[in-house]
């Protein structure tokens, strides 16, 4: 248990000699003190006015839930088209089965038709 405390002890102070060794660099103490001033401005608003921000997260939700009930009627009306589909694709190849059928027999009626009357005019000839 003492080394669980000693290695996060040693992670602080590792992280913070960082930060400070990082600071002697000109231009990142410029950068790091422009993120602190505009946090704080931001921290003191907040607190100034709490009532914006709860708006803000209302307006939020409200956006968030109307996305989600859009998203969820599309996705309903897609598997509803989905299942007419399944439906329906039984339905055609149940219809185009038929066409075939229908034409094949009617070709088959036709030759035998062309071949009889072949025949009866061979015998009409003799």
């Amino acid at each position: 248990m003492t080394r669980k405390n000693q290695f996060w002890k040693g992670m602080l102070l590792g992280a913070i000699a960082g930060g400070t060794i990082s600071l002697l660099d000109k231009h990142t103490r410029s950068v790091m003190r422009e993120n602190l001033q505009n946090a704080s401005s931001q921290v003191s608003h907040i607190l100034r006015n709490p009532g914006e921000i709860s708006k803000k997260v209302k307006r939020t939700a409200v956006k968030i839930k109307t996305t989600v009930e859009q998203v969820s009627e599309d996705i309903n009306y897609i598997v509803g088209k989905v299942d007419e589909l399944t439906e329906l694709t039984p339905q055609v190849t149940d219809r185009l089965k038929e066409t075939k059928n229908a034409f094949s027999e009617s070709k088959e009626t036709a030759l035998l038709e062309e071949i009889i009357e072949e025949d009866d005019n061979d015998l009409i000839k003799q």
